[in-house]
């Protein structure tokens, strides 16, 4: 290498430094990243199928009781394995109170119960379950407003599900990035798949370089040093899901963090009409195609409108 090159090189190198980035491997060989996603993939696989591919209902819920079970005459129409009136739902403001119909066998905790309930949604970190059968039922936010969330682990969202496609694991994109911080943590909102807007907590931006550009994401903060990008990418609604794909990565000591978009996924949304995603904020749509991670689901899910 010419004296003018090294000098070009360390220049370069030096100014990645200054503005928080990397391009040196993350720590690992290639071979321990590929072993490390592919288990990462088949955990994925596993959890996504359990809690996403077989939710079969949605139910906004309204102020006032609303009755639920298989029966056309409800409100909320449940599975036909359920009974014909399981009970019914009162929503009273920030309020969920579940009143079981006589007999109808519903569970919570693997315990029956027959007295009126008020039910734990899904903001608190543990929900109040209910189950009758094999279907299973919490009380989901979505923004401001509380629906019924309804698996059957035998209902056609399950047995129809289409699996996962994924690209190849490539080394390229096992990327280290450096945290920058905001001054201090804040709320972010971001509208959801169903026009609610979600809130999320916020610490700063990651930055990096993917194939020798200089790129920003900024996370939401899954827990202490721990993020959750959602982003979208040049080959969204092409190659890979148009809404958005997820990625966790964590925050390390030092302050850098490794992105391995190898990891990146579809939201569940891509296959499952009732669930709610949040889509990307404006400066985490990134102009360059990202081909890793999650390919595009086979066909197009159209998502209800509630």
């Amino acid at each position: 290498m010419s004296f003018r090159r090294a000098v070009i090189a360390i220049i370069a190198i030096a100014s990645a430094a200054c503005r928080g980035t990397s391009t040196a491997p993350a720590d690992i060989s290639p071979d321990e990243a590929r072993t490390q996603t592919e288990a990462w993939r088949a955990k994925h696989e596993t959890d996504y199928r359990r809690d996403y591919a077989s939710i079969a209902g949605l139910h906004f819920l309204v102020e006032g009781p609303q009755t639920a079970g298989s029966g056309a005459d409800n409100d909320i129409i449940l599975p036909p394995s359920t009974p014909a009136r399981m009970g019914r739902f009162v929503l009273q403001g920030e309020s969920v109170r579940f009143e079981p119909a006589p007999g109808a066998g519903v569970h919570l905790r693997d315990q029956p119960f027959t007295a009126p309930l008020m039910l734990v949604d899904d903001g608190a970190p543990k929900a109040d379950e209910l189950e009758v059968g094999h279907v299973r039922m919490v009380i989901h936010r979505s923004g401001a407003r509380k629906s019924l969330r309804v698996w059957d682990a035998q209902g056609k969202e399950a047995t129809g599900f289409l699996g996962f496609r994924w690209f190849d694991i490539q080394p390229a994109y096992r990327i280290v990035g450096r945290f920058i911080p905001d001054a201090a943590p804040r709320t972010v909102k971001t509208v959801n798949t169903f026009g609610d807007d979600d809130s999320y907590t916020t610490e700063g931006v990651v930055e990096f370089t993917l194939f020798g550009q200089v790129h920003r994401l900024r996370p939401f903060t899954a827990r202490p040093k721990r993020f959750y990008f959602v982003f979208r990418d040049a080959s969204s609604g092409h190659e890979t899901y148009a809404a958005a794909r997820f990625l966790y990565a964590d925050l390390r000591d030092d302050g850098t963090t490794v992105l391995d978009f190898n990891q990146a996924y579809n939201p569940p949304c891509a296959f499952n009409p009732y669930t709610t995603c949040p889509l990307p904020l404006p400066e985490n749509r990134m102009p360059v195609k990202v081909l890793a991670g999650e390919r595009a689901y086979p066909v197009h899910v159209e998502l209800p409108r509630s």
